[in-house]
């Protein structure tokens, strides 16, 4: 009796000290994203399928954007700075232009390359059409994309934190206050 006892009181320890250790994204949202298919702005394709197994940032910008997206790619810079100095693997930056007939692979790479950004490991992708942004991004990134006027597309200036699987796990302010030791305490969960 005894031996049963103490069988069945350390396996019920152990479920508790496994399920205790397992640390989780607080708040976490877990919306799945559908297919894409894009262009980077080393005009090479590129669709989720590519970018499965690792986990990656993602924003929406428009390189003639007047006020948020200047402040966005430059706290990405420093997202993508803070994740090189943790030694954080595996971790991919996307940002897809919300104004895809401007933001040719050649205007996204000057664009880019002003901000100082490492194309290591960093894609801004373009090459589908304005309808397929302002519905791709409100159906898997439950954000805004609307055209408003020529040279003006109504965005949201967020991050989102995308796990190995496809799956958005979490939305962050991109433009000012940016959580950054979140975001990178958050990615050391997924890993």
């Amino acid at each position: 009796m005894k031996a049963r006892f103490l069988l069945v009181f350390l396996v019920i320890s152990t479920l508790l000290m496994a399920a205790c250790g397992k640390k989780e994204i607080e708040n976490a949202v877990n919306w799945p994203i559908k297919n894409f298919t894009a262009t980077t702005q080393e005009n090479k394709p590129i669709s989720l399928k590519d970018l499965k197994g690792k986990i990656w940032i993602s924003n929406f910008m428009f390189t003639s954007c007047p006020d948020v997206c200047p402040p966005m790619t430059s706290n990405m810079v420093k997202l993508q700075k803070m994740v090189k100095d943790e030694e954080l693997k595996n971790v991919e930056f996307v940002s897809f232009s919300v104004d895809p007939k401007v933001d040719t692979p050649e205007v996204l790479t000057r664009y880019a390359t002003q901000f100082g950004v490492d194309f290591k490991n960093w894609n801004f992708l373009t090459g589908y059409s304005q309808e397929f942004i302002e519905e791709y991004g409100p159906k898997n990134f439950k954000t805004i994309v609307k055209k408003m006027s020529e040279g003006n597309v109504l965005h949201q200036p967020y991050f989102y934190l995308v796990d190995q699987d496809g799956n958005i796990k979490k939305t962050y302010k991109g433009d000012q206050e940016v959580p950054f030791d979140e975001i990178i305490n958050d990615i050391k969960t997924l890993q």
